[in-house]
């Protein structure tokens, strides 16, 4: 199902606390829902998103035909055929290459670590051609740059485990094909040759992805950002754009522009 709605519910079932048990319930007869949003002002983005979570759907918002274009026409299929349920993923850092560790955006989907094996718990839905992508902030092991001064008493050890001092990260992720009830397991290590020695030799589309969330960071207030500005969003951004058919990249490339130019005058705001 699809709905549009400005999230102001105002007919039926109106307390929010119903709308998500009832969305639950009908997603377990395999009935999912996606949530577009149209409209400004009393907007609700916080519950449009969390119903979207709860009926194993996508959000989106609905600003432009071109954006309804892309949501729609594009990338329908993947919003309408589900090819795996429940996905998590779980990442364990090497604490002999990586003393710090930070995922950047998610917090409405962290499960909890006992959670990954437990087939009964909900998670998202991957449908037909899209791609999930998951960014982290690492701090490398011995550097100064920590955030987090080490503790007195730990006990941890920071020597590599044995034939694993290449390795970054292992990565698991667990799925269950549509319609199953047993998760499936997929696992690999992350190592030396996975990683890019400079930002430039990185993929396109990483080097891209970071510049979308560097930006989400700096709208956010920029906590954890330092020197990096919006000019360095527009520049790592335009030199990953590569194809843009539909002019997508060109309009975020836009957005950070006019981020750019009201930010002088967030201090005058009343």
């Amino acid at each position: 199902m699809i709905l549009a709605t400005d999230g102001d519910f105002n007919v039926g079932i109106t307390d929010p606390g119903e709308l998500e048990s009832y969305i639950e319930r009908e997603r377990e007869s395999g009935v999912f829902l996606s949530v577009l949003g149209f409209g400004m002002g009393n907007y609700n983005d916080a519950l449009m998103q969390t119903l979207a979570q709860r009926g194993n759907g996508q959000a989106a918002y609905i600003d432009s035909l071109s954006e309804a274009r892309k949501v729609l026409v594009d990338e329908a299929t993947s919003t309408l055929f589900p090819i795996a349920e429940d996905v998590k993923i779980q990442v364990e850092f090497n604490p002999a290459r990586v003393s710090e560790y930070r995922l950047i955006g998610y917090e409405t989907r962290l499960l909890a670590r006992e959670d990954f094996r437990n087939d009964q718990v909900d998670a998202g839905e991957v449908g037909a051609g899209h791609t999930l992508t998951a960014i982290y902030e690492l701090t490398p092991a011995g550097s100064d740059a920590g955030l987090v001064p080490p503790l007195r008493y730990s006990s941890g050890s920071a020597d590599p485990p044995e034939g694993k001092t290449d390795e970054f990260a292992f990565v698991k992720l667990r799925y269950k094909l549509p319609g199953g009830g047993t998760s499936l397991l997929i696992s690999r290590p992350v190592t030396g040759a996975d990683a890019s020695d400079r930002l430039a030799a990185a993929p396109r589309e990483a080097r891209f992805a970071a510049a979308v969330a560097g930006f989400g960071q700096l709208l956010r207030g920029g906590r954890h950002t330092g020197d990096f500005g919006y000019g360095d969003v527009v520049e790592l951004a335009r030199g990953a754009r590569g194809e843009d058919p539909f002019g997508y990249r060109a309009e975020f490339l836009s957005l950070v522009r006019l981020a750019e130019s009201a930010a002088p005058l967030a201090p005058l705001a009343p």
